[in-house]
């Protein structure tokens, strides 16, 4: 669905953003994994963000960095390696490392720290008992350019979120794929990332007029002036990541419709439930 640009007059009342769960409850639970958006989901999380890559052969994963040693203790990389051989990765582990000397721990279920699929991800969010809307970012650079968008779209298209109507934004700090996803799937919400405050006076000309624009917190807080232009410019803002009172005030402060947050619970008991 497409989103009208306005500017937020001081006068009126701020707005209550939309808080998205990072990576899930990314805080307290290990990152894109099934139970840190389950977790996410209990706490009330209005929207859930992931990222994904392309394997091998050819499936959508939600991971974020393009090489395993952080998340899951190998150097391999997403793109050369198959969805089999990733499913026997664990990606839960480097969460608690010590958890496996400490007696006091629950059980954990080694399926719940497997590799996610962007699929299974969006059966649960069609299955689940509320409306959940999904921010998905398409990582680049990555040696397969534009298919990371075709295989979303098709993807998105199975569950018929491809069109007006869906619950799904598409993101990047990519430019190229930002206008592919247009190209793509023209009714979608694409939303450009901005790493940094003077990157957007490059991105400004080349970025349609109803495109989201998503500057990261710490940009907002050192370079005020990014946000006072976006303000002016009548831009829809998502910021991303928003983890304390101090960062979500500067949100308020702008009126941005959308908080992307490690801890979602805890900055839904800020906005007040």
């Amino acid at each position: 669905m497409r989103r009208t640009p306005r500017i937020r007059r001081d006068s009126e009342p701020r707005i209550r953003p939309q808080v998205v769960a990072h990576r899930g409850s990314s805080h307290e639970t290990p990152e894109h994994t099934l139970t840190a958006y389950e977790r996410a989901l209990d706490e009330g999380a209005e929207a859930l963000e992931c990222d994904v890559r392309l394997t091998a052969d050819g499936h959508l994963v939600c991971v974020h960095d393009r090489d395993l040693r952080r998340t899951a203790a190998t150097p391999g990389l997403v793109s050369t390696m198959n969805l089999a051989e990733l499913d026997e990765l664990d990606f839960a582990s480097w969460k608690s490392p010590w958890a496996e000397l400490d007696d006091e721990a629950p059980d954990r279920d080694p399926e719940t720290g497997k590799v996610l699929t962007l699929r299974k991800l969006l059966e649960m969010v069609a299955d689940y008992d509320r409306h959940v809307e999904l921010a998905i970012e398409t990582k680049h650079p990555t040696r397969y350019g534009g298919l990371v968008e075709r295989r979303l779209v098709d993807t998105l298209d199975d569950f018929g979120w491809d069109g007006t109507g869906s619950p799904a934004r598409i993101m990047s700090f990519s430019l190229n794929a930002m206008n592919r996803m247009r190209k793509l799937a023209p009714e979608l919400d694409v939303v450009m990332l901005v790493e940094k405050a003077h990157h957007w006076p490059v991105l400004r000309p080349l970025v349609g007029d109803d495109w989201i624009i998503g500057p990261g917190i710490k940009e907002l807080r050192e370079h005020p002036g990014l946000g006072r232009h976006l303000v002016k410019a009548g831009r829809e803002i998502h910021v991303w990541t928003v983890n304390t009172a101090d960062d979500l005030e500067v949100c308020l402060d702008l009126g941005v419709t959308a908080v992307i947050s490690d801890r979602p619970a805890y900055i839904l008991e800020l906005l007040g439930g």
